[in-house]
């Protein structure tokens, strides 16, 4: 309820007041949700104490971030009442999750040879998060693993992007399944191709891709099911880098639409890498798709190409 009424306050006294107050008015309710064990509530609540400083338009972001923060919250709150699948979406989102070990006893295994599509380490100076999304060649499944390490101590092996993977997948429960851990690993097959991810004969080292409608199509059905969701991994095929005055875009020339790059991407050097590998024509590139934009994070040329500066200690994009 500590958040419930801090929200209360903050829209009764008006948005203009949140500029004035500064961090310290989100501490206190922040440290009441760690006291909750709702660590995914307390980084929500610290997103918002950085919206008013975060650039023009912060009073409408903040706006749309209280309201998914109250949605989050309303629903925690009402476990009971949701779907399976949506419960356990919110208790996700709140910071609850299944242990590892305990997931991979009782969850149902996905096997298929997994292709890295990509990774990206980000710090807040307590933690350094990994993510490394993964697609299978066989059901076509995203899967995002998530892996956390302390600052000082060494992150987990890192899986290389390019690497296939012959493994056991098991999904965390959610309405839409993403996050993923590895179970049982398994060994190529002689004839097979290699599990560090060489390609058969004859076969392009690029991956598949879809064109610009299809996905937001994608983006738009997991936002559907999961209304907190930030992003979908995509792969875009056939897309050519485009700069302009109000931002980069993505162009895709066989349907004449666009689709516009994360505005938070706009500092990124990688972005004028893309544009040089691309030389002006088509290429394919992996990214979340999100309300904001694309965020690009690999392209091939024709071997994988990342567009993350990935420090050896993390570090924030």
């Amino acid at each position: 309820m500590e958040l419930e009424r801090r929200l209360a306050d903050l829209l009764r006294d008006g948005l203009a007041s949140a500029d004035r107050a500064g961090y310290g008015a989100w501490d206190e309710t922040a440290a009441r949700m760690v006291d909750a064990q709702a660590p995914g509530l307390e980084t929500r609540v610290r997103e918002l104490a950085a919206i008013p400083s975060s650039g023009p338009g912060w009073p409408a972001r903040l706006l749309e971030e209280c309201a998914l923060a109250h949605l989050l919250n309303q629903g925690f709150l009402h476990l009971d009442r949701l779907p399976e699948k949506l419960a356990a979406t919110t208790r996700t989102r709140v910071g609850l999750t299944t242990p590892v070990a305990e997931l991979l006893a009782i969850g149902e295994a996905v096997r298929d040879r997994w292709l890295v599509l990509g990774r990206q380490d980000t710090a807040d100076g307590r933690l350094t998060a990994r993510r490394t999304w993964l697609r299978g060649e066989r059901t076509h499944r995203m899967a995002l693993l998530l892996s956390f390490s302390a600052p000082g101590r060494p992150s987990e092996p890192a899986l290389p992007t390019g690497l296939v993977l012959d493994a056991d997948l098991t999904y965390y429960p959610a309405a839409r399944p993403l996050r993923a851990a590895i179970g049982a690993r398994h060994e190529e097959s002689p004839e097979g191709p290699s599990a560090m991810g060489a390609q058969p004969a004859g076969m392009p080292s690029v991956p598949e891709g879809c064109d610009v409608g299809t996905a937001l199509a994608a983006y738009g059905s997991a936002l559907g099911e999961d209304p907190w969701l930030e992003g979908w991994p995509v792969v875009l095929a056939n897309v050519v880098p485009v700069p302009g005055d109000d931002g980069w875009q993505l162009a895709d020339e066989r349907s004449g639409s666009a689709l516009p790059v994360d505005p938070r991407c706009a500092g990124r050097t990688d972005l004028w890498q893309l544009m040089a590998i691309s030389g002006g024509g088509p290429v394919t590139v992996f990214g979340e798709c999100g309300h904001r934009g694309f965020s690009p994070i690999t392209t091939w040329d024709p071997t994988p190409v990342s567009l993350i500066t990935t420090p050896a200690q993390g570090g924030t994009r």
